[in-house]
């Protein structure tokens, strides 16, 4: 059975009926985790192994782990800094910073990937323009180029720690005070303001192999009247086109408040997947969810079937926690960023 566009959540630590069903069904291709989804080291990896087992290939499995007030998992991990925190370094000493954001990277995907988690939705690309309070402290810094610096040392961690980085949220989220979770999201900038400043990280990352992408639930009217999740101008015109990007797009949560506006779920991901993207998230809703299941008809291209197959974790699976904790590398890396702040404030993604 391949792989389906869909990647949707289970209920709670172990699977149930209604999970299986679900990550059965030939439309599905990954579960993204949440907190609510650990209890322990022992309890997520025998969670990652079931879910890989049901399929061949197996299913993605992912999590919106960033560090700071986006760490879903906490008992037992590493406490990862605000990326904010990196970018403050930065300010005194950009090459310490580099190497300390790598670190991370890598102790982040460490600790995932020995776990059963195939990837993170990790960099944050999105500019702090100092007035977005839910991306805030998530972004590295103010000046582009310094997140496009950063976030390349945290792709080349996660790349050590076995898995591949996404960049989110194209082509930026951070200039607006409006919330996508909560509500729709207008961004009034010029194209040619957005490109100087928004996407000049994404522009770089691409250079540097960024393996995802993740696309705002924002509308840019002055570039297309539809949200750059559902847009084809974005997506196919500019990402594709243009900055020559080809590997996996993802969709942002199509149940959030910010998407309501485009219609039900099934016309959400329609419009999502027709604009350009390999992979929809749907999460948090069961009822949308098996309404989609029920009702879209959706043939994956080939091409998307290798995008999103090529976002396995590479991490060898016979990697336990417990000799991960025995290597010298990542032992070393824990102490080097121990020291770092950390936020303990909570926002969703």
């Amino acid at each position: 059975m391949t792989l389906g566009p869909v990647m949707l959540d289970v209920e709670g630590t172990a699977l149930n009926a209604d999970d299986k069903r679900r990550l059965l069904h030939p439309l599905t291709g990954g579960v993204i985790l949440f907190t609510r989804n650990f209890s322990s080291y022992q309890q997520l990896t025998e969670l990652t192994a079931e879910i890989h087992a049901l399929r061949s290939p197996p299913l993605l499995i992912a999590i919106d782990h960033e560090g700071g007030r986006v760490q879903r998992f906490k008992e037992d991990f590493t406490r990862l800094p605000a990326m904010r925190e990196l970018g403050k370094i930065w300010d005194t000493n950009p090459s310490r910073a580099q190497h300390l954001t790598q670190q991370v990277g890598y102790v982040l995907a460490a600790e995932l990937n020995a776990c059963g988690i195939d990837l993170s939705f990790t960099p944050v690309l999105d500019i702090d323009h100092g007035q977005s309070f839910v991306i805030g402290d998530r972004a590295f810094h103010r000046d582009p180029q310094v997140i496009a610096k950063l976030a390349h040392s945290l792709m080349m961690g996660l790349k050590a720690g076995g898995l591949m980085a996404v960049g989110k949220h194209f082509p930026g989220h951070g200039y607006i005070q409006a919330d996508s979770h909560l509500e729709k999201t207008v961004d009034d900038r010029p194209y040619v303001d957005i490109e100087m400043e928004d996407m000049v990280p994404f522009k770089q990352m691409i250079g540097f192999g960024v393996a995802g992408i993740m696309a705002a639930h924002v509308i840019y009217p002055q570039v297309d009247q539809n949200s750059a999740g559902f847009s084809s101008v974005w997506l196919k015109d500019i990402l594709r086109k243009e900055l020559q990007f080809d590997g996996c797009i993802f969709s942002d949560d199509l149940s959030m408040l910010g998407t309501a506006h485009v219609g039900n779920i099934v016309v959400r991901t329609k419009a999502a997947l027709n604009a350009g993207c390999d992979m929809v998230l749907v999460c948090n809703n069961p009822q949308s969810l098996d309404q989609l299941l029920d009702e879209l008809a959706w043939s994956t291209s080939a091409v998307s079937l290798a995008r999103i197959a090529h976002m396995h974790g590479k991490w060898p699976r016979s990697v336990s926690i417990t000799d991960l904790r025995e290597n010298a590398d990542y032992v070393k890396a824990v102490q080097e960023i121990s020291g770092i702040g950390i936020s303990n404030r909570e926002l969703p993604l």
